[in-house]
């Protein structure tokens, strides 16, 4: 499982920062793309994780349940 840390956000906010103010070198621009990709494949896997979590719940009808629906 991938994590996320608070390092890894401050770099990229730094180096955002920096793109806005100076402009970026080579290195830091594979530096900017290798944290953004590791960010957003932690975030896509971390989803994953929840929706396959998720159990379905099923209501099933009793023609006597008062729940409003037409049967």
């Amino acid at each position: 499982m991938c994590m996320i840390t608070p390092e890894m956000i401050q770099r990229i906010n730094e180096l955002a920062r920096k793109q806005k103010d100076t402009g970026l070198t080579n290195e830091e621009r594979e530096e900017q793309a290798l944290l953004r990709r590791a960010y957003v494949d932690c975030i896509k896997e971390q989803v994953k994780i929840q929706l396959e979590a998720i159990k379905p719940k099923f209501h099933t009808h009793n023609y006597n349940c008062d729940c409003q629906h037409k049967h």
